[in-house]
């Protein structure tokens, strides 16, 4: 598609606050599932791995230690990372609609293929390419849904979306129940990998359909491909009544590194500080918990390897329940306080749960009562982090954006696991209880990050953010 204007020129139009100004339709519950599915796959690999991590251990599947299996989840978010970085600076340059098929596609084939692997090597190495398939979802998927959901309710929106990773975390868990109970170990894992590439073929055939962001078209100049797309969206939805004043949008193009750098770094320094805590804070809280779950049900409360999902069940309800409960406060009080409030509280109930794990006062079912609760109000802090770098910065480089801060947090956050995965090796619940406290810090000090920071981003449209 030849664009219609120049580099650097300034085109008017009145398709943003259209955009803004629709009536949620049936047709935007159909763009949140068809996109929005990408977290349900991340909870579904997560969950896979976090409840077969007791039954990878077994003699008769890799007979894989604690330290194995968090290597291999570290390897998972590695993957996420380039993933997120190589196809975020495509959905940038080619449209968030293109990316769709191609990120969609390597997480099928990886996946089936990880419940074939032979050994340890390939499984590792798979694991990685399913992870790129992603994490390369995550830049171009939350670009186009904050860019085509209507500004008044993008937070609580994006928050439930964010938090439907919790229904993979779920149906994960419970087909591993029926799996390894239903048939040998050594096959009831292999076959658990497979229902992740079904789960990516389903949705596919749902894509077919998906629009482009009109915003990105005029971003880059295709001023009559984002009128013709917005009409059929008003089509669809049905046109808001009234004028709306048009909005100036400079048309960038394919920008490079320098710009990201100079918007970063010069422009926007405080959002990036903001971006950037937030983001590390809640993938290794995240990561630390969640991958060595199973592990400290099995070490500590010797929960059998086959009941491990049973305990996963309550705790993604509880992390699912988070984001729909607290999502409309986000709108309704602001991201001043609502994001600062779930980080503190988050960190908090972390240390109280530790304090009363390393006393001996839980068993495996209050242990998780405690987590289900710490991550009810996590969820949310966790999916409001998202939300800020995804809408915060500037069209152009939106997708990129997002992964350079996704990158940034998971990187750190990758060797959560493999820490975990020692800690519950040696045994000690002081140990890790110290992992706790970790992760409980580390909230706690973004917390004081987002107060001081956030930006009362809530009902405001994306091109307002960023008008200064």
């Amino acid at each position: 598609m030849r664009s219609e204007h120049e580099v650097g020129a300034t085109v008017h139009s009145d398709i943003p606050p259209r955009l803004d100004a629709l009536g949620w339709s049936r047709w935007h519950r159909r763009v949140v599932l068809a996109l929005g599915i990408t977290w349900i796959l991340d909870g579904l690999e997560a969950s896979l791995v976090a409840n077969l991590a007791p039954t990878l251990r077994d003699a008769s599947t890799f007979g894989l230690s604690a330290g194995e299996i968090g290597f291999a989840n570290t390897v998972y978010l590695v993957g996420q990372v380039v993933g997120a970085l190589v196809f975020g600076h495509l959905t940038d340059r080619l449209g968030r609609k293109r990316l769709f098929l191609v990120t969609i596609a390597l997480y099928l084939a990886a996946t089936a293929a990880s419940g074939a692997a032979p050994n340890y090597a390939t499984f590792v190495v798979l694991r990685f390419f399913a992870g790129a398939g992603i994490g390369g979802e995550y830049s171009a998927i939350n670009s186009a849904i904050d860019e085509l959901v209507p500004a008044r309710i993008r937070g609580h929106i994006d928050l439930a979306i964010n938090g439907s990773y919790w229904i993979g975390v779920a149906l994960g868990a419970g087909l591993t129940l029926v799996l390894l109970d239903a048939v040998p170990i050594s096959i009831g894992w292999r076959v658990a990998f497979g229902t992740g590439a079904v789960l990516g073929l389903a949705i596919l055939l749902v894509r077919r359909d998906m629009p482009e962001s009109p915003r990105w078209l005029l971003n880059h100049g295709h001023v009559s491909a984002a009128q013709a797309t917005m009409q059929d969206i008003e089509t669809r939805v049905g046109a808001p009544a009234g004028a709306f004043e048009p909005v100036a949008i400079k048309v960038f193009g394919t920008v490079g590194i320098r710009h990201l750098l100079r918007t970063l770094l010069v422009r926007y320094p405080r959002r990036t500080i903001l971006g950037a805590t937030l983001m590390l804070a809640q993938a290794f809280f995240y990561n630390a918990i969640f991958f060595s779950y199973g592990l400290i049900l099995q070490k500590f409360h010797a929960v059998d390897a086959d009941d491990v999902g049973l305990y996963i069940v309550p705790f993604a309800i509880g992390n699912f329940l988070g984001p729909l409960v607290l999502g409309r406060g986000f709108d309704r009080w602001g991201r001043r306080v609502m994001i600062p409030a779930t980080y503190a509280v988050s960190g908090v109930l972390l240390l109280v749960t530790g304090g009363l794990f390393v006393q001996g006062r839980l068993d495996a079912v209050t242990q998780t009562l405690c987590w289900s609760a710490v991550f009810f109000v996590a969820s949310a802090a966790a999916s409001s982090a998202y939300l800020t770098v995804s809408e915060l910065f500037p069209v152009e480089l939106r997708g990129m954006s997002i992964a350079v801060f996704y990158a940034f947090g998971t990187l750190v956050g990758a060797f959560a696991p493999t820490l975990f995965g020692a800690i519950v090796d040696t045994g000690e619940p002081v140990n890790l209880f110290a992992g706790y406290a970790l992760a409980a810090g580390l909230m706690l000090v973004a917390a004081v990050v987002a107060r001081a920071f956030c930006v009362a981003a809530e009902g405001k449209s994306l091109e307002s953010l960023t008008a200064d």
